[in-house]
């Protein structure tokens, strides 16, 4: 099924902008309970005022509220920014640690983001276990973990560690376009053919195209 996602989406890749590990870092957290379009929309005006996590951990509160404002929880968001940037100088010199064991004690961050970060800015592979990912694991009948990281180690044991980042690409991918949570798209789907759950959604190839989003929502 991989193999079919994979030619379905030749162009997968991670939907947050960033030009190094610190932004993906911080645009991951950014992006809980809100969409990528939106996290890209505020991120120029972030990393312009504070570009490296010295410049964030520095930068006034009702700043950043300002900043990230339009994304939601606002005020939850810049505390753990201000709290991750001010980690990243008193542990690591102001650098982002290519070590999971080390992601994973910073404020704010999960394993979730973790490998984002470790998959997509340092090329260390990593399965991004999102909500998308987890619906879509589990309609495919590949595990039926429902707890992110039990599904992760339940993935990880089934594909090849060099297939980690981009499986999980491909996956998102489909489950942001074609395999929506309440209507997926059946009848569009390119990797029905193998799919347990096929018949979840429309099946009509017309009635299913209507559904298919041409761009990852969020």
């Amino acid at each position: 099924m991989d193999r079919v996602l994979a030619e379905t989406y030749p162009d997968a890749k991670c939907e947050l902008d960033f030009d190094n590990a610190f932004e993906l870092l911080v645009v991951t957290v950014l992006s809980a309970q809100t969409t990528d379009r939106r996290v890209n929309a505020v991120r120029p005006t972030l990393f312009a005022a504070y570009p490296d996590a010295k410049a964030m951990a520095a930068a006034p509160r009702e700043d950043l509220e300002r900043i990230v404002g339009p994304l939601g929880f606002f005020r939850a968001k810049t505390e753990s920014l201000l709290k991750l940037s001010a980690a990243l100088v008193e542990r690591y010199d102001g650098e982002v640690p290519p070590r999971l064991e080390d992601l994973v004690t910073l404020p704010g961050v999960g394993r979730k983001t973790a490998n984002v970060v470790l998959g997509n800015a340092f090329g260390i592979p990593g399965i991004t276990v999102d909500t998308h990912f987890g619906r879509l694991i589990r309609r495919f009948g590949w595990t039926e973990e429902t707890d992110p990281v039990k599904a992760e180690f339940a993935i990880a044991a089934i594909f090849p560690k060099k297939d980690w980042t981009m499986l999980s690409h491909h996956v998102i991918w489909h489950g942001r376009r074609v395999c929506h949570a309440k209507k997926p798209a059946c009848g569009a789907c390119t990797v029905a053919r193998w799919c347990p759950s096929y018949g979840a959604g429309p099946t009509d190839p017309e009635a299913a195209a209507a559904l298919v989003k041409t761009q990852g929502p969020a």
